[in-house]
């Protein structure tokens, strides 16, 4: 468990948190260039020092500024892996993971570099290596040390496309498999999407949402952050019954469910959707023979205007969905916060 409390001037802004972090999973700190990310994994790290405030990581105290407690970096027990690699050039990828290996950590080697898929590098320089297997390679160094927490700024940004594919897939994989809470700074819904359990959002030093991915995503403070093309729902499910005539799955949602194409998925097992708010549409009754195999009783949150067309925030079992119509349904339909209505989303629009 991470527990943030405290300030720091940044130029013109004042990083402040009071906050406590989960002792596992992945974290991520979402906001632009600006907004005081980096800021904050620096001062986490020891890399800098806040002037009023206390941070402690699993009750250790790493920062007091009341009580002048102010642990170096090398014994917050924290990995960083910064942007660029940074990998020592002389040093073959077997030397680099194992520079300041924890002696715990010995008995891992094996898995961790299996788990990253760098078995094939172990002899090569970083010179010969592409960015993403750099990033991997920076990755199974920190991790090394034996860290009770991963710190990861931004680890994507400096790759190409093709590249960040090629990674994404490997920090899910270690996010599963290893008791190892991460923070996990970027400024890339995509990213954050495959990858967070957790959102924090920081504009101007401050903490706009903190909470799990599903409801930050869903909450009106994600809504100017998001691309039109981009707004969406994301919806913890579970899976409720699978149709092998139709190769179709049910998902649970709240009392309600969903139909999807299917999923490997076992039964119960719990799983996360995505639906774009274009894909929704709206009606006041619920339909008659439509090929639409869901329709939902939703309650309007809120509506917003937004050139030319108008997002509907809706409430289902507790969760958000969100759909975009035109001001002429909205009219139309008398849409506006708290009327009760169907909401309708086809299958195969519904990914997984």
């Amino acid at each position: 468990m991470l527990e943030l409390n405290f300030s720091q001037t940044l130029g013109t802004h004042c990083l402040t948190l009071n906050e406590t972090l989960p002792a596992s999973g992945i974290t991520a700190i979402f906001g632009v260039s600006g907004a005081g990310k980096t800021s904050l994994i620096n001062a986490i790290s020891g890399l800098t020092r806040p002037q009023k405030g206390r941070i402690a990581l699993n009750g250790r105290v790493l920062h007091d500024a009341e009580n002048g407690i102010c642990l170096t970096p090398e014994k917050r027990r924290i990995g960083y892996v910064f942007q660029d690699a940074r990998l020592f050039p002389h040093y073959k990828v077997r030397g680099n993971l194992r520079y300041g290996m924890a002696k715990s950590m010995s008995g891992q080697f094996d898995k961790l570099v299996s788990l990253l898929g760098i078995e094939a590098l172990l002899d090569r320089l970083p010179g010969s290596l592409s960015g993403g297997e750099k990033q991997r390679v920076a990755i199974g160094r920190a991790l090394l040390t034996a860290p009770e927490l991963l710190l990861l700024d931004e680890p994507l940004a400096s790759l190409d496309i093709p590249r960040k594919r090629e990674l994404l897939p490997y920090l899910q994989r270690l996010a599963r498999e290893i008791n190892i809470p991460m923070l996990y700074v970027s400024h890339s819904l995509d990213e954050i999407l495959h990858l967070a359990d957790k959102v924090m959002v920081l504009e101007d030093g401050q903490v706009k949402a903190f909470g799990p991915l599903e409801e930050v995503w869903g909450s009106s403070v994600m809504y100017p952050w998001l691309p039109k093309e981009q707004q969406s729902s994301i919806l913890k499910v579970s899976v409720l019954e699978h149709h092998p005539h139709y190769a179709m799955t049910a998902l649970a949602l709240g009392d309600q469910h969903l139909w999807v194409n299917k999923l490997s998925q076992p039964l119960q097992s719990t799983l996360r959707i995505r639906i774009q708010a274009s894909d929704v549409s709206l009606v006041l009754q619920p339909p008659q023979q439509t090929s639409i195999r869901n329709v939902l009783r939703a309650k309007v949150a809120n509506c917003y205007d937004d050139n030319g067309q108008v997002e509907v925030q809706l409430e289902i079992g507790g969760r958000t969905l969100w759909a975009r119509i035109s001001p002429w349904a909205r009219d139309e339909l008398s849409i506006k916060p708290g009327l009760w209505l169907y909401a309708q989303v086809k299958s195969v629009s519904i990914t997984a």
